[in-house]
């Protein structure tokens, strides 16, 4: 069966989808500074004019890559809330969503690039900035929404907890990263669900 003739706005998709997979694997590997457009292009077996054709910079190919990180997290969430499971059923369900949240070592560095830039440059601090807000309000969003269906109060300012929520990952990202081997797999996924139901159900089950 021959192959769909991809539309121009298909392969242009395509493209970008390529260029910021291989900008991601690059950057995690040699970090942001040391990662050339070309060595983008050149993974995703493209030439420099197909990245520009794609992204104006380097760093606007890099803030695309975040945002489309928090995008994957935000479908998840939508997907759970859009769901008919039972109350408790739900709980255990976010809890065991947050508990393996730590597991995203690739993205972590793509952060921890971003973040470490932030405090060298000023113009990208405030887009990153820019970004981290919507991610939280994404959360605080959620988080009202989750206490709405199941009928509980918001213990605390949903703005705040949410950038509780995301220090708390990625902290525990960072020594799990750092240190290897010292807190299990299962231990952190436990220990981060237990947090999460204190937290919103006043639970430890």
């Amino acid at each position: 069966m021959p192959r769909k003739r991809l539309t121009r706005e298909e392969s242009r998709e395509q493209t970008r989808l390529r260029l910021l997979e291989a900008a991601a694997a690059v950057i995690a590997k040699k970090g942001l500074a040391a990662t050339s457009v070309e060595d983008v292009a050149e993974h995703a077996g493209y030439t420099r004019g197909a990245f520009y054709s794609n992204f104006k910079s380097k760093t606007d190919l890099f803030l695309e890559l975040l945002s489309r990180d928090h995008d994957d997290a935000h479908q998840d969430l939508q997907e759970l809330l859009d769901t008919d499971l039972p109350r408790e059923e739900l709980q255990k369900r976010l809890a065991q969503f947050y508990g393996q949240l730590y597991r995203d070592h690739a993205n972590y560095v793509l952060w921890a690039e971003a973040r470490l830039l932030a405090v060298r440059d000023a113009k990208f601090r405030h887009r990153l900035n820019a970004l981290c807000l919507e991610k939280r309000d994404q959360i605080a969003y959620f988080i009202t929404k989750f206490c709405e269906r199941m009928e509980l109060e918001v213990p605390a300012p949903a703005p705040d907890l949410a950038l509780a929520m995301m220090g708390l990952i990625d902290g525990v990202l960072y020594f799990n990263m750092s240190m290897p081997g010292e807190l299990p797999d299962e231990a952190i996924e436990s220990v981060l669900s237990l947090i999460f139901r204190a937290t919103f159900f006043g639970t430890r089950n």
